[in-house]
């Protein structure tokens, strides 16, 4: 094959350097949101106990992963994913400034509904802006093209190269200098990716447009750009309408509310799948895409707790003296970006070198290998927990070896997993199957803040650590033993 057919196109790397900018702006907020809602009054910090900012954390990283579903069929069916990109860039840029103007040095009932503002636009803008973009990365290639894996796991490294370098600058402008300079930053970041976006958008070819336009029409017009405003000013009216309504309810009712969501929500998702998806090997490939975000649970309710529990344990269990200077808890968030700017090109070229000679692992056992290393993370994981368990302060080394390993299991299933969705999922529903898929990891992240909490109710001689193990093996052992059944059910696709 020629050089020039193995070559990316070009539209890989605007994409690739526009998620950039946007995980630069979410992983700068998510290294510091613990931390900040820990911290005391005194130091324009909420001082909450720890259960309770890990529930805040859940629920927003929750939520994130929520919206997504409702961003990709907006796009699908009437935004196309550029307009949806804009709008939701635009989206988390003013979050991220709302959480600067949350700061403060007290209690008042002001700061906590800007803060509620600023999680409530981050948590919108990225329900349109996470489906899309990665569907436009898939959109660039033919199904079967052996270098879509390769090109997800290329665009995984602009995922994490933002990932790397957003704890070390919010994170070092909001612990050393003021929380709210850390929070702007990550909201500066979000407005350069749309920029960036927008002059190099000629590259994406005729992907990414509303439905329907086809030949001269390809283009964003006037009306297009009104309708990104519109779409903008109605999420920020309905963000900050739904939270004064919200806090004006009885916990019951609210409940209630959640409740009934998310049964229609279910019912509406369902229902869109069984409308769009025609004929036996279709429906088998959704079953694939099903089963495999079920597994994606068992990895993410682990894996997130580097914004979490990992987080609190570098704070506080977690030698940072160097050279006499003590290294913000923040700048761990970044070993697993590091790691994965590092090892990704390997494993791109892996997957490349095993498919040549006919060698390369389908998606199912990828997704077992990645659960296994999830796993072994843990073990480590569970002897610096121990380790640290009279109070010691503990090397830095034991983080750092649990987030190298946990980024091997990450580059196994997270870029193959959006790369899967591309391949199976009905051509009609691409962003909604991707959306679905952020959904299953909306739980994921959900349980990843509140499984400490749940497992001190229900099993108090568990340790979390302990129970992240038992599951991230289990769940690798059972993909692998479905794992047949799994390929038979794609139907030839790889």
């Amino acid at each position: 094959m020629s050089t020039t057919k193995q070559s990316h196109p070009p539209g890989l790397y605007t994409l690739f350097f526009t998620e950039m900018w946007e995980r630069f702006s979410y992983y700068g907020m998510r290294a510091l949101l613990v931390l900040y809602l820990t911290s005391t009054y005194m130091d324009g910090g909420f001082g909450l106990d720890r259960p309770d900012a890990l529930e805040i954390y859940a629920m927003f990283t929750g939520l994130v992963y929520l919206t997504p579903i409702l961003g990709g069929l907006l796009a699908d069916k009437i935004l196309g994913q550029r307009k949806a990109i804009y709008i939701g860039g635009v989206l988390m840029a003013l979050g991220q400034f709302g959480l600067a103007a949350s700061i403060g040095n007290d209690g008042a009932e002001s700061r906590e509904m800007l803060l509620n503002i600023g999680l409530g636009l981050l948590i919108m803008g990225n329900g349109f802006f996470k489906p899309n973009i990665s569907t436009i990365v898939g959109a660039l290639y033919e199904a079967n093209d052996p270098r879509k894996d390769s090109a997800f796991t290329i665009f995984y490294m602009g995922i994490n190269l933002g990932a790397f370098l957003s704890p070390l600058i919010c994170g070092t402008l909001g612990e050393k200098i003021g929380w709210q300079y850390g929070f702007g930053a990550a909201g500066l970041g979000m407005l350069i990716g749309i920029i960036l976006f927008y002059f190099r958008s000629s590259t994406l070819g005729e992907n990414g447009y509303p439905p329907g336009r086809t030949g001269e029409n390809l283009k964003l017009i006037a009306k297009d750009w009104i309708e990104v405003l519109g779409y903008t000013v109605v999420n920020i009216v309905g963000v900050v309408g739904f939270l004064f309504l919200w806090s004006s309810i009885s916990e019951s009712v609210q409940s209630t509310v959640i409740s009934v969501a998310i049964i229609l929500g279910v019912l509406g998702l369902s229902w869109t799948i069984f409308k769009n998806t025609e004929g036996k090997d279709q429906w088998s490939r959704v079953g694939v895409i099903l089963i495999l975000a079920f597994f994606n649970i068992f990895f993410w309710s682990g894996f997130e707790q580097a914004g979490g529990t990992f987080n609190l344990f570098a704070a506080d269990n977690t030698d940072r003296m160097m050279f006499g200077w003590e290294i913000p808890a923040s700048y761990f968030q970044s070993i697993n970006a590091i790691a994965i700017f590092a090892f990704a090109p390997v494993f791109s070229m892996l997957w490349l070198s095993l498919d040549k000679v006919g060698k390369n692992p389908r998606t199912p056992v990828k997704f077992a290998l990645g659960l296994m290393l999830l796993g072994l993370g843990f073990v480590v994981m569970g002897l610096a927990s121990a380790a640290a368990g009279d109070g010691e302060m503990v090397s830095p080394l034991w983080l750092v070896s649990v987030y190298v390993l946990h980024t091997f299991g990450e580059l196994c299933l997270s870029p193959i997993g959006l790369s899967m969705i591309t391949k199976l999922a009905p051509p009609k529903i691409v962003s909604v199957m991707m959306g679905l898929w952020f959904a299953f990891m909306a739980l994921a992240n959900y349980l990843a803040g509140v499984l400490e909490n749940i497992l001190h109710t229900l099993l108090p001689d568990m340790h979390l650590f302990t129970f992240l193990t038992i599951t991230s093996f289990t769940g690798g052992i059972l993909v692998l033993a479905l794992s047949p059944l799994l390929n038979k059910m794609m139907k030839g696709i790889h």
